[in-house]
């Protein structure tokens, strides 16, 4: 890592390298993050040296204050140095970019719209808890309760690289709050994570492939929102890709954010379809299917929460909606990198 620090500054003193601003923000991004990286080392070596003379003072005395310290220590060590392993995983094109979180509701009616909403929570929860920032690019509100759908662009180093893991169907199964019989209810809500692209990563799409309407935003967002037509829906013609942004109250600022997006769509789709180009996705490119859920969330008859390619799982359902996904997280991409 030291010697992928220095390779960078060297580069940033070359002659002509602060004329190309795009390079310039790419690498300096970089060796922020590297350097951030290297001084949390430096800060868990100190730790485990103080915990070690810890465990030698109290080894052989039962004292249950000092004890209860030095395990508390050591989980955080322990969980730090996991964190760090997880890291070294994401070496893929667009690890390190930003990302764009959506959900979407599924199949279940009111409860598949609460569901999103709980989603939505859990999501956010984790984020805070390890220091990404996000805002709302777009939000669909449920007509009496939840939501139907919510893209965040989540900011910071890795952002796209770990929640990548989260894509997929996510689906429910507890007692349903809005059925008075007080029946078991399944539903089902789906996860989409794109990579936002860097600028020295952009791609050109054409304008005749595109179809661009607008329409007046809904929800909050005051009377100018409402009332003029600044939203922005576009269709990309040839995969038929959707986007739509009405988090702005200028339609220009809706639209470039709309752009932002499809290109990270076309970008992820490229990628999955193993194409060359992205003129090359056409046709039966159409179509994408959800597929089979990869994680289920049991709050009824059991309390589980069980994600089914990796095969992990816990009985402490509260703590995941509380954010604390880490788990699921870093056993994908365990997993996905054998």
């Amino acid at each position: 890592m030291k010697n992928r620090l220095s390779e960078l500054e060297f580069k940033m003193q070359e002659d002509g390298f602060w004329n190309d601003p795009e390079k310039a923000q790419s690498v300096t991004k970089e060796v922020k993050g590297i350097k951030d990286r290297l001084e949390l080392m430096d800060d868990l070596e100190k730790s485990l040296v103080d915990t070690k003379e810890l465990c030698e003072l109290y080894g052989e005395e039962e004292n249950t204050s000092e004890y209860k310290t030095i395990l508390k220590d050591y989980t955080d060590i322990k969980s730090k140095v996991d964190s760090l392993k997880t890291e070294a995983l994401l070496f893929g094109e667009y690890d390190k970019n930003n990302a764009l979180l959506s959900l979407h509701v599924g199949v279940g009616g009111k409860d598949a719209e609460d569901w999103t909403e709980m989603l939505l929570r859990m999501y956010t929860r984790w984020l805070d808890n390890k220091g990404f920032t996000y805002k709302t690019i777009e939000c669909v509100p449920a007509e009496f309760y939840g939501i139907k759908s919510v893209t965040l662009e989540v900011s910071g180093l890795y952002a796209y690289g770990y929640l990548k893991s989260e894509k997929g169907i996510h689906r429910l199964v507890r007692i349903s709050p809005f059925n008075s019989n007080g029946k078991r209810q399944t539903s089902f809500a789906s996860v989409e994570v794109l990579p936002e692209l860097e600028d020295y990563q952009d791609i050109e799409i054409k304008q005749d492939d595109l179809k661009i309407d607008t329409f007046r935003s809904g929800g909050a967002g005051g009377q100018n929102v409402n009332k003029t037509e600044s939203a922005i829906r576009i269709t990309h013609l040839p995969t038929g890709i959707v986007v739509q942004c009405q988090n702005e109250r200028s339609q220009l600022l809706n639209k470039e954010s709309a752009i932002s997006m499809l290109k990270s769509k076309l970008i992820e789709l490229k990628d999955r379809m193993h194409k060359e180009k992205i003129e090359d996705l056409t046709g039966d490119m159409k179509e994408i299917s959800w597929g089979s859920q990869i994680r289920s969330y049991v709050f009824h008859p059991y309390n589980l929460v069980k994600d089914h390619r990796t095969g992990i799982e816990t009985s402490n359902v509260q703590e995941v909606m509380d954010g604390n996904i880490d788990i699921f997280i870093n056993e994908y991409l365990s997993g996905a990198n054998k």
